[in-house]
This record gives structure tokens, C-alpha cells and sequence, in this order.
């Protein structure tokens, strides 16, 4: 939705002026997202604002990508500031489309998409565990559920078919009565959807949206974009999990879909 600029701290108006504005419709909860185009000989961006517990998700964010950069494709920090309760983060944009929609656009596409879904996921998970210094595990995630559930938080109304018409009281005590849980750890995306992997002339050009990346179990990526796939079909999900080099493990399966739904 074309917008106007919103009101800017003063060292951003010069290097934001000139660009026509745009709001995302894909944003963060009591945060804004703004693509920015238009601006002669200069690459368009992605504009990040919210206060609160969205300014530490945008800070997450920011120190996400500039430890990623030189080790996956991200977007490139352009300008990060965060005073009292406000944070703005301004990166590049990454050119080309979400896999969802091209997934939703031509079905012919399906095979080569999935499996560049898992190649990406596959170069993440290589990353070495050691050399990252963010912890996302399934215990701490559990915590900050527990937390949302106690202060009624969650969505219940959006949870999955599976668990139509549940608690997120009865989510919560699902995940527990898988513990203890073995980890597989790596470094993981955190978010790893179909709208968070961009496309341009069938290749994959990166991913975004990178506040929850961390070292955890492998099958939180895995759980959550096989439930994504699950849109466009069985064989979509069976063909990614060959792709990414993982046997089926129904348990975390289970468990990672659940610990999704609280967030």
C-alpha cells in the first residue's frame, strides 16, 4: 500500500529522501514495514520500525544479519538505531518474489522450489554450531511459551486443523509430555517459511525475516516448513524432507508443530 514517510529521527531523512514508500502488509505485531523504491541510482530497501518488545525483535534482527553476512544470503544492514523504547532498522532488499507465491501461481514450479527450499536450509545447517553465538533451543522458546500462555497471548483461534478448537493451556501440556526431547543442534532459522525465501529467475537469491536465528534442534526448520508444504500437498513435503536429508522423526515433528502454535 503506497504510504507516506513517516516521521523520521533526523539522521535518516537525507539518506531515505527520494524513495516512494510503501507499506508491507506482512508485518510485524505493533511494528511497520516499509519497502522503499523509485530513488534514481539507488537499490530499493526495507524499512523496519516498531517500540516495545518489537524494538528488541528489530535489534534481534539487526545483530542476526550482521553475524549472517559472508555466511548465507541476507539482506545487508544499511542503518540500525535504536533510542528508548523506538528502533529502525533500514536494510537492502533482496531482489525477487517469496516462494509462496510463485508456489500459488504455477505448480509446475513445485519441484524446483522445494528443493531449493532444502539446499538453503541444508548451507544454514552446515554453518558451524560453534561459531554462533545465538541460542534459540527448544527449552528457552518453551519458557517465553509458557510466559505467552500465562498472559493470554496466543492465538487460539489460529491454531493448525489438528488442534482446532484446543487450549493453549493443552498446547503447553502437549510439549511436556514430550520431554526430555534429544537435540540435533545447528544453526537454524527460527522462522523458516514459505514467504521467508525469495526467488528471482528460478534461483534462490536469500532469506529474510532472521530475528530467530539460533543454534536448536534441525527439526524446527524442518517441522515448520513441512507444515507450510503441506498447502500444496503431500509430495511437496515428502520431496523436501528427502531433499534436506532428513528421516522422518514423527516425535519432533510433533513437538516443534506444537511450540509453533504458541507463538
Amino acid at each position: 500500500m503506497v504510504c507516506e514517510a513517516p516521521d523520521l529521527p533526523g539522521w535518516l531523512a537525507d539518506p531515505l529522501g527520494g524513495y516512494g514508500w510503501r507499506r508491507s502488509d506482512v508485518g510485524r505485531s505493533g511494528g511497520s514495514v516499509f519497502r522503499l523504491t523509485g530513488k534514481p541510482g539507488a537499490p530499493d530497501l526495507f524499512v523496519k520500525h516498531g517500540a516495545g518488545s518489537v524494538a528488541q525483535d528489530i535489534t534481534d534482527e539487526m545483530v542476526r544479519l550482521r553475524w549472517l553476512q559472508g555466511r548465507i544470503a541476507v539482506p545487508e544492514v544499511g542503518h540500525f538505531l535504536a533510542a528508548g523504547e523506538e528502533a529502525w532498522l533500514v536494510t537492502t532488499a533482496l531482489p525477487g518474489r517469496p516462494a509462496y507465491e510463485l508456489l500459488c501461481e504455477d505448480a509446475k514450479l513445485t519441484a524446483a522450489i522445494v528443493d531449493a527450499l532444502a539446499a538453503f536450509l541444508r548451507r544454514l545447517h552446515a554453518i558451524p554450531v560453534a561459531a554462533c553465538p545465538f541460542a534459540s533451543d527448544h527449552l528457552r522458546r518453551m519458557v517465553l511459551a509458557k510466559a505467552r500462555v500465562e498472559a493470554g497471548l496466543v492465538e487460539e483461534d489460529d491454531f493448525d486443523d489438528a488442534r482446532a478448537g484446543w487450549s493453549a493451556a493443552q498446547v503447553y501440556a502437549a510439549l511436556e509430555a514430550h520431554l526430555p526431547l534429544a537435540s540435533d543442534p545447528v544453526v537454524t532459522h527460527g522462522d523458516y517459511s514459505l514467504d521467508n525465501l525469495l526467488f528471482e529467475g528460478g534461483r534462490s537469491t536469500g532469506g529474510i525475516d532472521t530475528g530467530r536465528v539460533g543454534v536448536a534442534d534441525r527439526w524446527q526448520d524442518l517441522a515448520f516448513m513441512w507444515n507450510c508444504l503441506g498447502e500444496f500437498g503431500e509430495a511437496a513435503q515428502a520431496r523436501f524432507l528427502a531433499a534436506s536429508g532428513a528421516a522422518v522423526d514423527p516425535a519432533k515433528l510433533e513437538f516443534h508443530l506444537l511450540l509453533d502454535e504458541l507463538f
